[in-house]
């Protein structure tokens, strides 16, 4: 079974903020969270926004919330906006529908927990959270 430890949650983080850094894109703020999204592990590079925290952590709330990635529920906002603000009050106001909130699945499938990345534009948000897992040997799923 994988499990998602402390030490690959930090992997995640520092994979996906070098491939930032990399790329040239915006200050990252980039939260890992347990499968019961309880935050594994937190890292933001110096330049970030106020509240960059909160966003990084309603993007991954957001998808485990709903067992599916952030960018689902993006298209999900548009698509049936009473919905997902419905849904986003009863989740305590932590949901933020837009690419860079990805679920993070075990060997067998299941939600292990998920990865919330902001900072730059959703998509390159979303693609630097995929390079934290896969350096992590983690399995990313950001439908």
């Amino acid at each position: 079974m994988t499990e998602l430890t402390l030490a690959k949650a930090q992997t995640v983080i520092s994979a996906a903020l070098k491939a930032s850094r990399e790329k040239s894109l915006a200050p990252m703020a980039v939260a890992v969270l347990d499968v019961r999204g309880v935050l594994k592990a937190y890292g933001a590079e110096e330049g970030t926004a106020l509240r960059r925290a909160d966003i990084a952590i309603g993007k991954a709330h957001g998808a485990l919330a709903m067992g599916v990635g952030s960018r689902t529920l993006g298209k999900r906002a548009e698509e049936r906006p009473h919905f997902i603000a419905a849904v986003t009050h009863a989740v305590g106001g932590s949901m933020i529908p837009v690419a860079g909130g990805v679920l993070i699945r075990g060997a067998d499938n299941s939600i292990i927990g998920a990865v919330g990345v902001t900072g730059d534009t959703s998509d390159n948000d979303e693609a630097v959270a995929l390079v934290g897992l896969a350096a992590a040997g983690l399995t990313a799923d950001p439908t």
